[in-house]
């Protein structure tokens, strides 16, 4: 694993007793830029190492995250857009992605 892998990451931040949720890509259509699998880690201060999609998904799914964190409870996110409005949210070509978003430890 490389030094900034997202779960190496975690697993550092949980050893300093903070509180962490994982994020994962587990399924795409069309165009998405980041491939499924790929992971954003993210504590309850709002902190993120990693990327699941960049532009406005990867804000989403960090506010979603400190969610989870307090109340334990897994959420499945699903981001799409119509190709005219994609560029303004990071999906480059109107792609969709879904993100599972879960609370470590």
């Amino acid at each position: 694993m490389q030094e900034n892998d997202p779960l190496m990451i975690a697993e550092e931040w949980m050893k300093a007793g903070r509180n962490v949720a994982i994020a994962t890509v587990i399924e795409t259509w069309g165009s998405a830029p980041r491939p499924v699998g790929s992971h954003l880690v993210i504590d309850a201060d709002g902190n993120f190492e990693g990327s699941v999609s960049g532009g406005c998904v990867e804000g989403a799914v960090v506010a979603e995250a400190a969610d989870v964190i307090a109340s334990g409870e897994p959420r499945m996110l699903e981001f799409g857009v119509a190709d005219e409005t994609a560029w303004r949210v990071g999906l480059s070509c109107g792609g969709r992605i879904k993100v599972y978003v879960e609370r470590l430890g």
